[in-house]
C-alpha cells in the first residue's frame, strides 16, 4: 500500500483504574508534588530578571528543589520535566494569544492530575477481557479498566504506539488517559447528504431533514432528590461552621458525595455526545453549524448598581441550561469525528437564523412564537412549522449560498471572544 494513503491520527482513550488504598496515597503524593513544582516554578520565574528566564535555568531549578524539598522526590524525575515544559508551553500560549498567563494553582481548585511522558514506560497487557494493566512510575503494576483496543502489539507498525499518558482524577476516581498514535488509511470523501444542525436547550439538536436527537435527565428521580438534600445538608453544615473555623470531616464527605453525583451525571452527557455526535459523522459528508460565541450568550444579566439587570434569575437558569448541553463539546466532537470518516464540519454565521423563514426567505423578530413554532409574517407566505428544525435548515441554507466561514477566521473570533486581558507584571 502507498504511503500517501495512510495518514497518521493522534487521540486519546481515558480508563478508570483499579487502585488500592496504599497506591491512592501514593498517586495523591504525586499529584500534589507536581501541582507544587508548578507553583515553585511560577514563584522562580516571577524573582528572576527577564534575561534569566531560560529553559536551562528553570531545569536547574527544579533539580535543585527536588534535592531540598523531600516530598517533591514522590514525582517522578520525568513528570518533573513534564511540568516544566507544560508552564513554558503555557507561557508561548500566553504570548500568542490563545491563552490567559498562567497563574499559581491552588489546592482546592486545581484537578490532580501527572503525566507520563515516556510510552514505554507503561509496559500495557491485556490479562483479561475486560480489564488490563499498566506500569505507573513510582506506584507499580495497576489495573486499569480495558474498553478500546489499544496498540500493544510490539510486532505491529512503529507508528501504533502509546506515546504516554496522564493521570488524572475526578470525584469517581482516579483514570489514565492514554496518548495513542497510529497510522491508518485515508478516508474516502463521505457521500452522505448535506445537513444542517440547530443546537438548543428544549431540543438538544435538531437537524434540518426533521429529525431530532434528545436526552432524558442525566440523573434519575432518586438521584436528583438525593443531590438536593445532600446540597441542603452542606448547606446547614456551612451554616453552623463558626466564621475561621476549619471544614469538619462530615461536611467534606457530604461534598464528595455531590461531587460524585455531579461527575456521574457529567459521564451520562459525554457518552450521550460520543454516540450522538459518532451516528451524525457516519451518516453524513458536509456537517454545518452556527459560528455560536458561547462565552458571550452565558454572561451574567446582573448588570450594575446603577444600571441593574432585568430577568436576572431567568437569565441564571438559561445560562446553566446552555452550560449543560456543552454545544462548544458537541461541535469539537463534529469536528474530529466529521474528518475521522471523510466528511467535513462547516460554520456558518449565527445571526438571524432562528428568526428567517426556511420557505421564503422573510425576516422578522416575531415570527419565532414559542420555543418551539416558527410562524412566518410574511403575508404571501404564511409558513409554520418547528422553530428548531427552521433553524437549521436556514444554517444548511446559508452554508449553500456559500457563506461558509473560513476555519481560520472562525478561530480567531473564539479566540478574540474568550481573550481576557492578562494581568500586568508589578
Amino acid at each position: 500500500m502507498s504511503h500517501d494513503a495512510l495518514v497518521k491520527r493522534q487521540f486519546g482513550h481515558r480508563a478508570r483504574l483499579a487502585l488500592s488504598p496504599a497506591e491512592v496515597l501514593k498517586t495523591d503524593d504525586q499529584a500534589h508534588a507536581a501541582r507544587t513544582m508548578w507553583n515553585l516554578l511560577h514563584a522562580w520565574w516571577q524573582m528572576m530578571p527577564r534575561q534569566m528566564r531560560t529553559l536551562a535555568n528553570a531545569d536547574a531549578a527544579i533539580r535543585q528543589a527536588r534535592k531540598d524539598i523531600d516530598f517533591l522526590a514522590a514525582l517522578p524525575a520525568q513528570a518533573a520535566q513534564a511540568v516544566l515544559k507544560t508552564y513554558f508551553q503555557a507561557w508561548k500560549n500566553c504570548w500568542d494569544g490563545r491563552a490567559d498567563a498562567p497563574n499559581f494553582k491552588s489546592r482546592p481548585r486545581t484537578v490532580m492530575s501527572v503525566d507520563i511522558p515516556q510510552g514505554r514506560d507503561l509496559n500495557i497487557t491485556r490479562v483479561h477481557r475486560r480489564w488490563g494493566m499498566v506500569n505507573i512510575p513510582k506506584v507499580g503494576r495497576v489495573r486499569f479498566r480495558w474498553t478500546k483496543d489499544l496498540p500493544v502489539d510490539k510486532h505491529a507498525h512503529a507508528q501504533n504506539r502509546i506515546t504516554g499518558a496522564r493521570l488524572v482524577k475526578d470525584a469517581l476516581g482516579w483514570h489514565i488517559a492514554f496518548r495513542i498514535q497510529t497510522l491508518q488509511n485515508k478516508p474516502e470523501p463521505h457521500q452522505g447528504p448535506d445537513i444542517g444542525i440547530d443546537v438548543g436547550v428544549t431540543v438538544p439538536i435538531a437537524l434540518s431533514n426533521g429529525e431530532t436527537y434528545e436526552h432524558d435527565e442525566w440523573l434519575t428521580g432518586k438521584e436528583k432528590t438525593k443531590l438536593l438534600n445532600l446540597e441542603q445538608r452542606a448547606a446547614q453544615r456551612k451554616r453552623h461552621r463558626k466564621p475561621g473555623e476549619r471544614t469538619s470531616r462530615r461536611l467534606h464527605h457530604t461534598y464528595d458525595q455531590i461531587a460524585g453525583l455531579r461527575a456521574k451525571a457529567k459521564r451520562r452527557a459525554l457518552d450521550w455526545q460520543h454516540q450522538t455526535t459518532t451516528t451524525i459523522a457516519q451518516t453524513y459528508g458536509a456537517v454545518v453549524v452556527e459560528a455560536l460565541t458561547i462565552t458571550n450568550m452565558v454572561k451574567s444579566a446582573k448588570g450594575t448598581t446603577e444600571k441593574p439587570g432585568k430577568n436576572v434569575t431567568q437569565k441564571s437558569a438559561l445560562n446553566r441550561s446552555i452550560s449543560q448541553e456543552a454545544w462548544g463539546r458537541t461541535v469539537t466532537m463534529l469536528t474530529y469525528k466529521t474528518a475521522q470518516h471523510g466528511g467535513t464540519l462547516h460554520k456558518v454565521p449565527a445571526p438571524g437564523t432562528s428568526q428567517r423563514c426556511s420557505a421564503c426567505g422573510f425576516t422578522t423578530p416575531g415570527s419565532r412564537e414559542s420555543q418551539t413554532v416558527f410562524v412566518c409574517k410574511n403575508p404571501d407566505c404564511g409558513w409554520s412549522g418547528n422553530a428548531d428544525h427552521n433553524a437549521a435548515r436556514n444554517v444548511l441554507h446559508l452554508y449553500r449560498m456559500g457563506l461558509a466561514l473560513n476555519p481560520a477566521a472562525g478561530r480567531a473570533v473564539e479566540r478574540r471572544a474568550k481573550r481576557v486581558k492578562p494581568a500586568t507584571a508589578r
